[in-house]
């Protein structure tokens, strides 16, 4: 089994290293997205043709999937952003919101997900998509998936199509494994720095997949 750490683990490594070692976490953001990016393009045979949705929460795993969005773009790749949370409160965030606002200057699609009724109109369309990239929910994810992203979930899980995770499928618990109501099945699921607990127990190599770890910049001598 890799290395692997607990979310409390993994809080303070991040701490550590913007605290400590001064990464500003829009750095730490921009790796993990721009990694997550490149593991989607290996899997893309014919860019022209090919359609990626990127799922987004309002936390900083939102803010990898609009980093995602973004590289894809600059790849000739047709990108469209699924956002569960309003456009107008994550811009005023500090990293994710700058990333968000990348996206709308660069004119790429960002759709706002309210409720459980927006939630079935997505999945519909999704079965238009080639590959979804998960980005809804991080290692910080505790309790229970709510609505509308418990919908979103299961009917991704039912679509049958390649998904890509950024850092943790999205409802798995990271320190044990258990789906938290419902959690995304992941083909892959590209971590950032170093593996977690919650892969190798419970759900977790079900719903994690492949698991690519990759580097985003976070100082090697801080890893447990």
């Amino acid at each position: 089994m890799e290395k692997s750490l607990t979310r409390e683990e993994l809080r303070k490594l991040d701490q550590k290293a913007i605290e400590e070692y001064k990464i500003p976490g829009i750095i730490l953001m921009e790796n993990a997205g721009r990694n997550v990016a490149e593991e989607v393009l290996k899997s893309i045979q014919n860019p022209q043709k090919t359609r990626v949705a990127i799922l987004c929460g309002k936390g900083n795993n939102g803010g990898d999937g609009f980093v995602v969005a973004r590289h894809l773009h600059n790849r000739n790749i047709s990108v469209n952003v699924f956002l569960v949370a309003k456009i107008s409160d994550i811009v005023k965030d500090a990293d994710a919101g700058t990333n968000l606002q990348i996206l709308l200057h660069m004119k790429i699609p960002v759709r706002e997900v309210h409720d459980t009724t927006g939630a079935i109109s997505v999945l519909k369309e999704l079965g238009g998509y080639d590959i979804i990239v998960d980005a809804l929910f991080g290692t910080g994810l505790s309790g229970e998936v709510r609505e509308p992203f418990k919908t979103l979930i299961v009917g991704v899980n039912n679509l049958n199509k390649p998904v890509v995770s950024a850092d943790i499928p999205s409802g798995l618990d990271c320190d044990n494994g258990t789906v938290l109501g419902s959690a995304i099945k992941a083909n892959k699921t590209v971590t950032f720095a170093v593996s977690k607990k919650g892969f190798y127990l419970g759900n977790g190599p079900t719903n994690a997949g492949e698991i690519v770890i990759t580097n985003i910049s976070i100082p090697r001598e801080i890893i447990p």
